[in-house]
């Protein structure tokens, strides 16, 4: 008989063996992709990342058998079910199924799935082999939190491309539309195909809406107003009036700079913008640049100093006012609690109040994104970004996207080239679609400081424009809005970053996610939000003991900044004397494209050289 020694020895020696080939493995595909011209350092980091994900999978097996052995009597028996349903159903007896899609699950609604045996049958062995799969992922031990998630991440990438349903042959509907529409399906979706290569050569992304639909000026970001500002760094719009009197303190709004500015524009119908200029608001928005690689070495300082104290000073000029209310979103709403707390730091305060729409302060749950948070994922990216010079937002807009593959790839692919049905006209996917890059030094330390080390939470652990900045000595009243279903700044994480600033706060949480959970007014009446004065040490606490009301949160924020905006003075044209309008809203930065960003920047490169 082996001894308890012999078998370590024996499982040792089958892991370093599964290590090296996996290295192997992975020196291979490395050659493959260079002769593809596709081994950019983040894509080879990419590589790496899922390749330790699968070994560490595949080791768990080796040395957990009694775990493998359990799933697998698991999947025999789900099998044994299937068996007898197949069964069941073929002698035309009614029989419920083994194992049902998830509620949210929207690949097998075609009743084809159903009504042909084979395809019912394979629909459920793929549900039972890809549950069986994961839990089991799942259920690996001895792994810290993130690589966990990672694991899962990159099974459920497996598991999400293998569904019948992205392939012809395999998917009862889309061979039903083949032979109704006599192959014209199947045309149409390789035209498709085929403009979405060339709409983004060496980047393939998915088609998501009609982009002949929609033009920004047109029939997005139409809100009338001007451009009084502009640098190399952002333009700063101010909107016309619609009402005769307004508030006598401005209101600056602090974008994301990840994405275009009109997500709060986008018709009038659901446009913040419109609704505040309506409610009495002088408003000024800052429309950042789509960089290029001659911005490479644009820093988060540079959009501090260049970006928010450069639209603080503008306003202070046209307006007249010394203090304004602030806004800011996702990443800008992380800028301008940067901001604050250099300010604090100056001893100066112009901000009246800052309201946060779904923004991290304290990144110790990233959210989704934290599969890729990991020094080994980020040391390739920086190495690509530092190449090119900026992250592609093309590229990024496809990594978020496979946060919810299934609904924000396979279900478009599936659509558009199986089907060949157009994506319908839809104006937050087009938003989605029209992505902005990111400098290469500004994105670096974002990544590093503030994902990785989480040091913006920490008091003097950054320093910003030659200033150690503190968030506990932000003493600015404040207004956080968060997202029940935000998988990109998780709520509990968006309230311990609130937990970090001093002064007032207002603590707010909405129903749906990172984009419907803000983009909702009044008028449609969706998704609730929930309130609660206080703000005890726990987030499920507050909750507890939070109060629901239907409805949009416009209203409730607005109550409360009511207090900070002053009295009623006359309207504001946009400019002044000083700072004439430079050109009609939404000015030309927002109109730049990703790719198009790249190719001027590689231009303005080669003449300064």
């Amino acid at each position: 008989m082996w001894g308890l020694d012999t078998i370590n020895t024996w499982r040792q020696n089958l892991v370093e063996g599964l290590g090296r080939n996996t290295q192997q493995a992975e020196k291979h595909w490395e050659t493959v992709l260079a002769d593809l011209g596709l081994a950019d350092d983040a894509t080879l980091a990419t590589l790496t990342e899922m390749a330790e994900a699968y070994r560490a999978m595949l080791e768990d097996a080796w040395l957990h058998p009694v775990r493998l052995i359990n799933t697998e009597l698991e999947l025999a028996r789900n099998y044994l079910a299937l068996g007898y349903y197949t069964l069941a159903r073929s002698l035309g007896k009614e029989k419920s199924p083994v194992i049902d899609p998830e509620s949210d699950d929207r690949r097998f609604l075609a009743d084809d799935w159903r009504k042909y045996l084979p395809f019912d049958v394979l629909q459920q062995a793929y549900l039972i082999n890809s549950k069986t799969f994961l839990d089991w992922v799942e259920s690996v031990e001895g792994l810290p939190s993130a690589s966990r998630d990672q694991m899962l991440f990159y099974a459920r990438q497996l598991t999400s491309a293998l569904s019948p349903s992205n392939y012809l042959l395999t998917n009862p509907e889309a061979l039903r539309i083949t032979w109704q529409r006599k192959g014209r399906n199947l045309l149409e979706g390789a035209k498709q195909l085929w403009e979405d290569v060339k709409a983004n050569p060496s980047l393939f992304n998915v088609g998501m809406t009609d982009r002949s639909a929609f033009e920004v000026g047109k029939n997005l970001a139409t809100t009338p107003g001007k451009v009084v500002f502009q640098n190399d760094m952002m333009q700063l719009i101010q909107y016309s009036p619609t009402t005769a009197t307004v508030y006598q303190r401005p209101l600056l709004i602090v974008p994301p700079w990840i994405n275009k500015f009109y997500i709060l524009d986008l018709t009038a119908k659901n446009s913040f913008i419109r609704w505040l200029v309506d409610q009495g608001m002088t408003v000024f928005v800052i429309s950042w640049v789509n960089p290029g690689p001659d911005l490479k070495n644009k820093g988060f300082d540079d959009y501090l100093t260049s970006g928010v104290l450069a639209a603080i000073e503008t306003v202070q000029k046209i307006t007249g006012e010394s203090t304004m209310n602030a806004i800011g979103y996702c990443i800008g709403g992380t800028l301008l609690g940067a901001t604050l707390a250099w300010l604090a730091k100056k001893q100066q305060q112009p901000i009246a109040s800052a309201t946060y729409l779904t923004t991290l302060l304290d990144f110790s749950d990233p959210g989704g994104i934290g599969v890729f948070i990991n020094p080994h994922t980020l040391d390739g990216i920086c190495r690509m970004m530092d190449k090119k010079g900026v992250l592609d937002g093309r590229a990024m807009a496809f990594t978020f996207n496979l946060l919810r593959e299934n609904d924000l790839f396979w279900s478009f692919w599936v659509n558009n080239y199986l089907k060949g049905d157009k994506p319908q006209a839809f104006d937050l996917l087009y938003w989605n679609t029209d992505s902005t890059n990111l400098p290469a030094s500004m994105h670096s330390y974002y990544l590093r400081e503030m994902y990785l080390h989480n040091r913006l939470r920490q008091p003097d652990a950054l320093t910003l424009a030659g200033e150690s900045i503190n968030l506990a000595e932000v003493d600015v009243p404040s207004y956080f809005l968060s997202a029940r279903q935000d998988h990109i700044a998780k709520w509990k994480a968006t309230y311990q970053g609130a937990q970090a600033l001093g002064g007032q706060r207002q603590f707010v949480l909405s129903g749906s996610g990172h984009i419907a959970g803000v983009i909702n007014p009044p008028s449609k009446e969706k998704y609730g939000f929930w309130t609660h004065d206080g703000m005890p040490e726990h987030p499920d606490n507050w909750l507890e003991a939070a109060s629901q009301h239907p409805g949009s949160w416009w209203p409730h924020w607005l109550n409360w900044i009511a207090a900070y905006a002053g009295e009623q003075v006359g309207a504001r044209p946009p400019g002044s004397a000083e700072l004439p309008p430079i050109e009609d809203a939404p000015g030309s930065y927002v109109k730049v494209r990703a790719g198009d960003a790249i190719k001027r920047g590689k231009q303005r490169l080669q003449q300064t050289n």
